[in-house]
């Protein structure tokens, strides 16, 4: 489930556009609720032991920081989360006025802003989305698993013969959105990342990516297959209350709590942790992939002016982003 969460962080609104397109149409109203407000009702000790966790989380409040270094502008640093929902779009007091006056913009991937320039990226690499060592997702599931995922991808539209090849966290990434927001990227919505690319572009910001498409996939790639189709079965045993996850995510990324994230889905895993093979995922795709980040961030917060949106995960804990920049000399707080 942990898993699941980095895996949408990671991958962005084209790679699914394809499968969108093929299913049915879905309702315009999203579904689901908050777990946590649930939780407090009916299991507050359960619900006590989360508060508890998540109290340990380095910088696992807010969504909004400033970046200020002696002799140079200060810059900004906003979490985002990469959805479509209109209270994700809404951007904290401040931050909008803050991306207007920037020098530069910079975010994930750049190749955000083409579709056709990210959509020949992957092309060349097809094993980067598809099994190509002439095997299918089929052959790594049980037949309990197996038509557990045939009935998720019925709902969505879509025979299990039709991606049988992709990539396991690729369909992991197309079943775990909800109906609704799924619906909206067909349509052509833009999620909050894209968009405040897309703002700076048509005000004469220039947009710079810390990362490819390629090595985002690469990351995931270089994860067990095995890791990843256990963490698409997981998933999709959770079925509509996946729509729960995701308003439990939403609510909190709106209110700041993002240290509240991982330990609310760590609640929801089986094992409680994911189990063996996670830590070499959150190496790879979290604790990595930040390091990156901060390291090719730097140029140009040290120009000062800029103004940084990246997935709210990559913020948090002792090796999260606002860590990070404050081992690089920057005075980082939070400015909601």
């Amino acid at each position: 489930m942990i898993a699941l969460l980095h895996l949408l962080a990671l991958l962005s609104f084209f790679f699914v556009l394809g499968l969108a397109s093929e299913a049915k149409s879905a309702e315009e109203a999203c579904r689901g609720s908050n777990l946590l407000v649930e939780m407090e009702k009916s299991d507050p000790a359960r619900y006590r032991t989360i508060q508890a966790e998540s109290e340990k989380v380095a910088n696992g409040k807010g969504t909004f920081w400033k970046i200020e270094k002696p002799g140079v502008a200060p810059s900004w640093l906003l979490g985002t989360m990469h959805v479509t929902d209109p209270g994700v779009l809404k951007m904290p007091t401040g931050a909008p006025y803050a991306l207007s006056k920037s020098k530069v913009v910079i975010i994930e991937s750049d190749e955000i802003l083409d579709e056709k320039k990210a959509a020949a990226a992957m092309l060349a690499r097809p094993e980067l989305t598809m099994m190509m060592n002439g095997k299918s997702i089929q052959d790594y599931l049980s037949p309990e698993d197996k038509a557990k995922l045939e009935a998720g991808l019925k709902e969505r539209g879509i025979p299990l013969a039709a991606v049988s090849r992709m990539q396991p966290w690729m369909l992991s990434s197309f079943l775990a959105m909800p109906a609704c927001e799924l619906n909206r990227k067909a349509k052509g919505a833009a999620f909050l990342d894209k968009k405040i690319a897309d703002d700076a572009m048509k005000a004469g910001i220039p947009v710079k990516g810390l990362e490819t498409m390629q090595e985002q996939l690469s990351a995931m790639a270089s994860i067990s297959t095995e890791f990843h189709i256990k963490s698409l079965i997981e998933m999709i045993s959770l079925g509509a209350k996946m729509d729960d996850v995701t308003a439990t995510m939403r609510d909190l990324y709106i209110s700041g709590e993002i240290g509240l994230t991982m330990p609310m889905l760590k609640s929801l895993s089986p094992d409680g942790s994911d189990g063996e093979g996670y830590a070499e995922f959150e190496e790879r795709i979290v604790r990595q992939r930040n390091h990156t980040m901060a390291e090719r961030a730097l140029p140009m917060l040290n120009g000062g002016g800029a103004f940084m949106a990246v997935g709210a995960l990559h913020l948090v804990g002792d090796e999260g982003l606002v860590s990070l920049l404050r081992t690089q000399g920057f005075t980082v707080t939070r400015a909601e």
